[in-house]
């Protein structure tokens, strides 16, 4: 059995319609983008003004914006 791919986090800059920017996730080299249904592929390259977040760090943008912490383990498998 295999393990899956690490997941790294991301978070594009504020905006007015998001001004705690939007969270993306990169694994295998292909970006999603967190959205009400889900996890959205974005496909690539990442946004250049999107800063890296840890894992901890994604947690707490969850809470702040009150999605649900198991998302972030929900993250496709390409």
């Amino acid at each position: 059995m295999t393990r899956p791919e690490p997941v790294r986090f991301l978070r594009t800059e504020p905006s007015m319609a998001y001004p705690e920017g939007r969270l993306l996730a990169l694994r295998a080299a292909d970006l999603y983008v967190l959205a009400p249904d889900g996890w959205d592929r974005l496909g690539r390259p990442r946004p250049d003004n999107a800063t890296w977040l840890t894992r901890e760090a994604a947690e707490d943008w969850c809470e702040r914006e009150g999605w649900d912490l198991d998302l972030l383990d929900a993250v496709p498998t390409p």
